[in-house]
């Protein structure tokens, strides 16, 4: 595999205009295909630019994947309107996939987050439907497609990922029938009941079916994908095998995803990271007790309700704000799509409501950061938190829940967590909660503080083994292990 060492950039008023070629030289036998690219570009004063690893629990999962397998890499950069040549970065091919801005706001910001999204999250928020939409989702899935197919060697295996390319696995079969699908969905897969709202739910369906495997959180996902499938394409289903007219074998299988739980502890037991912990519990007036919510701003995260639990529990006196803090990292998200900007507004004043009721003088009960951090600092945030708060009101894992257990040393901590989030499913020593539940939030917040610490570190020590366990590598080993196997109906 070969490709330029740098970046080559055109701007064009027209991105659809890049094709779905690649320049020849550009070829891998492992290909991952993702709505983005790993990396994040960063301009430097004097104008030079540099290209880092992206945030988020995507590429932390896949980043260890791919430098194992010397893998392409195929994806948005982010910017709208401009063509970049492959190129690599860090031992990783990157190849670039172009959208228009109209192509971002129909595609990626309109039938991916306000359609999909919400509707695959059970309707939190009401999904919408546009037929312009379908129409851009169906264009772009098909350059994802193009592009992948072009630099895909003879019998590659290309992994696809998630919700925005769920067109592809049967894009790229029609294109190039000798390649090995894998298809992972890293967000809930819905009831057959609400997944039938969506008016193109047949050419969704089909196009997952043409992946060889169809990996999903969670065995609950598997049984609404293979109950639709029998109730809606023409096709034989045996336990996890969907057997097509053609004689294709689709496999729908449960892969709950994790972390590099190895690499968070290493990066907690750095020295620069123990002392910015310290740091960090000095700067908030070394409270008793320190709760700490991760999320990115979104309204399946259940970041309202716990907040609102909070800040009863100080309000009624059940919690001492001299005593108690809750740090609240909510990392901005989809911020030209409407309900995450009338989400903002709601988080900035629930926050204003509790810390100008409750507060002291020095002493918010809340301290509320509305920005993205590093790596090292969210785990310095996790190694000093008493307390994790994770109440989702669906999620598809939560890989948050498991970075605050690798990072958490010592048997004092505890993990609070929606019973809705995938990672219960694993994490069943954790503390659970009913995020829909205000009561049972502030019962569990209560108990999580109060617990005896031989209780808090039995639950620790057994969420640890599992998150160690199970880690990213194994995560990917089994499914790539089960993709390149051969199965028929």
């Amino acid at each position: 595999m070969a490709a330029p060492k740098k970046a080559q950039t055109t701007s064009t008023s027209d991105a659809a205009a890049g094709s779905g070629t690649a320049p020849a030289d550009v070829s891998a036998s492992f290909v991952v295909v993702a709505n983005r690219l790993p990396v994040d570009r960063v301009q430097h004063p004097d104008g030079t630019v540099d290209w880092r690893t992206s945030p988020g629990g995507l590429v932390t999962a896949l980043e260890p994947v791919m430098r194992k397998n010397e893998g392409a890499w195929v994806g948005w950069h982010g910017a709208p309107d401009e063509v970049l040549d492959p190129f690599e970065e860090d031992g990783i091919t990157i190849v670039p996939v172009p959208l228009s801005s109209q192509e971002v706001a129909e595609y990626y910001e309109g039938f991916s987050n306000a359609t999909l999204w919400p509707l695959y999250h059970d309707v939190v928020a009401p999904p919408e439907f546009h037929r312009e939409w379908w129409d851009a989702y169906v264009r772009v899935n098909r350059r994802f497609a193009e592009r992948a197919a072009a630099v895909s060697d003879e019998g590659a295996t290309v992994w696809v990922q998630d919700y925005q390319l769920q067109l592809v696995p049967q894009m790229l079969r029609t294109m190039r029938p000798d390649l090995r699908i894998g298809f992972f969905l890293h967000i809930p897969f819905p009831p057959v009941e609400l997944f039938q709202q969506l008016p193109w739910r047949r050419e969704i369906t089909e196009g997952l079916l043409g992946s060889d495997l169809i990996g999903f959180q969670l065995p609950g996902a598997v049984q609404n994908f293979t109950r639709l499938v029998r109730q809606r394409v023409s096709a034989e289903v045996r336990r996890d095998l969907v057997t097509l007219p053609d004689g294709h074998v689709a496999r729908a299988k449960a892969y709950p995803i994790s972390i590099d739980s190895r690499g968070f502890r290493e990066l907690a037991r750095s020295a620069p990271v123990r002392e910015r912990a310290r740091e960090i519990r000095r700067d908030l007036g070394d409270p008793e007790v320190m709760f700490l919510g991760v999320d990115r701003l979104d309204y399946t995260k259940g970041i309202k309700q716990r907040l609102r639990a909070y800040g009863e529990l100080v309000a009624e006196g059940r919690l001492d704000p001299d005593k108690v803090v809750f740090v609240q990292v909510a990392t901005p998200s989809r911020e030209r799509v409407d309900q995450y900007r009338h989400l903002r507004d709601e988080i900035d004043m629930l926050v204003g409501r509790i810390n100008g009721e409750v507060g002291r003088i020095g002493r918010p009960p809340v301290v509320y950061l509305h920005s993205s951090f590093p790596r090292e600092e969210m785990a310095a945030l996790y190694s000093t938190a008493d307390v994790m708060v994770v109440t989702p009101l669906r999620d598809g894992m939560n890989l948050v829940a498991k970075e605050y257990v690798a990072c958490h040393e010592g048997d004092e901590g505890a993990l609070v967590l929606s019973e809705f989030a995938g990672a219960a499913y694993e994490l069943k020593q954790a503390y659970k909660i009913n995020p829909y539940d205000i009561n049972d939030i502030k019962a569990t917040l209560e108990l999580a503080c109060r617990d005896a610490p031989t209780n808090k570190a039995r639950r620790l020590r057994a969420l640890r083994k599992q998150v160690f366990d199970n880690d990213i590598t194994r995560w990917a080993d089994t499914f790539l292990s089960d993709l390149d196997q051969k199965v028929t109906g």
